[in-house]
């Protein structure tokens, strides 16, 4: 299994990025997919989520900044990520996710880094 993220890189403060990620391996349109943020010294957090029925997932602090979106036919699912700030500097990974039984899978991730 590979979840493969890209699309990271620098941008300036109030910019915009997008993130892909490409998962091989598994039944991708079953999985529920999902963004999260790691930042230096703290735990990795949730970003957004997907279901395998699109529906989508977001905490209350990425709500209207972050939007999560997959494409089956693609095996592919981004993150558009807009009004970026410095405090979004963060590596970023992909997450595929299904259960029963529970089963977890973490790409590599993609830095992404916000200058003022």
């Amino acid at each position: 299994v590979q979840l493969q993220a890209s699309g990271g890189g620098t941008v300036q403060a109030g910019g915009s990025l997008r993130l892909s990620c490409v998962a091989s391996g598994i039944t991708f349109r079953f999985y529920l997919m999902g963004w999260y943020q790691q930042i230096p010294g703290k735990q990795r957090e949730l970003v957004a989520a997907i279901s395998s029925a699109s529906g989508t997932t977001y905490p209350d602090s990425m709500k209207g900044r972050f939007t999560i979106s997959r494409d089956n036919t693609k095996n592919t699912v981004y993150l558009e990520m807009s009004s970026l700030r410095p405090d979004d500097t963060a590596v970023y990974y992909c997450n595929a996710y299904i259960s029963p039984p529970p089963v977890n899978y973490w790409g590599k991730g993609t830095l992404v880094t916000v200058s003022s």
